[in-house]
């Protein structure tokens, strides 16, 4: 392995521990198929402190001069005014931050792995920017979280809005650069946009969880945010033996767990999907082969299946949506919208409020739940079949050219992608109704 992280990175690191950063015992490191990592420089013992980033190395909406940050609207995003900043800021005090700014990933880099950027036959979703797109022609290869679009059935209209955070994905982040976008033009109407979303995209894939001192959490979880210098090498493991605190002072990462000398040195980003990471986290266009928190959501395929009334009733027992899965088995919102199926109301009623379980038939919730994984297992192998159709067309010619060879390369990973979502599915359903 070649460790060394190049010229750019050893003058970061100079510059971060000019700022105040303690850096003991890690640096960047080239690791095989990923961009960059941390790397432990020595062996670092269970409990040390590997790296202290303080509040005046970060990147945040206090760091930025307030003159700049009055300019804009108040309901202006926080995640769009750090982005104006770096497009528009005063070039003086850029300048300072030139020797981080030098090793962050290219145009290029993004745009090869961040799925908003990539060719809309291979990103599309249920953005209402999409324009052009017919379903009849141009399937969905991205998973349904990120997409919210299915090719095996239609999706019936959900009249009542919730929370879904971690669906319709794609959607959601092309609607918050585009609304960022927006703002920051009301302010520079002259702003280029690539050179925007590049900003934008950098601090959405980079940043850490902040709150600015003595202010309490924003409308839009989004805007709680900073980028943190250094502590952006960390690449993320679910299970990671690294402790991150925030005191409202500085960042720190303690080991929890002795390191080995030349060991990887992780970080958990939290306990998010492979779709999650797929969206947020794309620079190096990852998701982990092994993910525990790795999930898969049935909202769609069970609005399909439920009467507007029994709807209703979900929304009246507080379980409407999210309906998630996981290779351990499925949500006890799944398992009550299961009895909707075959209880009438009031013995659902009776069964909700725990007044008598005698409805309640575990093999006729498990069959209704294993249909509706079922449903979803007909969307894995319908669009892995598209998937591998596009990829026999590519063909195996050594003569393809760079951008075949890189549609190659992502709907390799989207297939992937599926089969890990496959192997979800048929875990859940062999392991409903099971321990009833």
């Amino acid at each position: 392995m070649d460790e060394s992280p190049g010229e750019e990175h050893l003058a970061f690191t100079k510059w971060a521990i000019l700022k105040g950063i303690e850096i003991n015992g890690v640096a960047p490191a080239r690791f095989p198929g990923r961009r960059l990592g941390m790397i432990a420089t020595k062996t670092i013992e269970e409990g040390e402190i590997m790296l202290t980033v303080p509040q005046t190395a970060m990147l945040s909406i206090d760091s930025i001069p307030s003159a700049f940050v009055d300019l804009f609207p108040k309901d202006t995003s926080i995640h769009g005014i750090l982005a104006a900043y770096l497009t528009h800021g005063d070039a003086r005090l850029l300048k300072d931050i030139d020797a981080w700014r030098n090793v962050w990933p290219s145009w290029q880099e993004l745009e090869d792995s961040t799925p908003i950027l990539w060719p809309s036959h291979l990103r599309r979703s249920n953005s209402v920017f999409e324009e052009g797109q017919d379903s009849s022609l141009t399937p969905s290869l991205l998973p349904p979280s990120v997409s919210g679009l299915w090719n095996s059935f239609e999706k019936v209209p959900v009249d009542i809005d919730y929370d879904t955070r971690y669906q319709n994905m794609l959607a959601q982040e092309e609607k918050r650069l585009r609304n960022a976008w927006e703002q920051v033009l009301s302010v520079f109407p002259q702003t280029e946009w690539k050179m925007f979303a590049y900003y934008w995209l950098i601090i959405n894939s980079r940043s850490f969880y902040y709150i600015s001192p003595g202010k309490g959490e924003p409308k839009d979880w989004n805007d709680a945010i900073a980028m943190v210098p250094y502590a952006d090498y960390f690449n993320h493991e679910d299970n990671a033996a690294c402790e991150v605190r925030f005191d409202h002072i500085d960042y720190t990462f303690r080991a929890t767990k002795r390191y080995e000398k030349g060991s990887e040195v992780y970080m958990s980003y939290g306990a998010h999907s492979n779709d999650f990471l797929f969206v947020e986290y794309t620079v190096d266009g990852f998701f982990l082969d092994k993910n525990e928190s790795d999930s898969i959501f049935l909202d769609n395929i069970i609005f399909q299946d439920l009467t507007a009334t029994e709807k209703q009733e979900l929304v009246h027992q507080g379980c409407y949506g999210n309906f998630e899965v996981t290779e351990t088995g499925v949500a006890a919102s799944i398992e009550t919208a299961a009895c909707l199926k075959y209880m009438s109301k009031r013995e659902f009623r009776i069964y909700i409020e725990g007044r008598s379980k005698r409805a309640f038939d575990a093999e006729k919730s498990a069959e209704v739940i294993q249909g509706w994984i079922r449903v979803y297992l007909e969307e894995c192998e319908r669009t892995m079949e598209i998937i591998e159709s596009l990829l026999e067309k590519l063909g195996g010619s050594r003569r393809r050219s760079d951008r075949e060879r890189w549609e190659k390369g992502r709907l390799e990973m989207l297939l992937s992608r599926w089969d890990q979502i496959k192997k979800i599915c048929e875990k859940a359903a062999n392991t409903v109704g099971q321990g009833e």
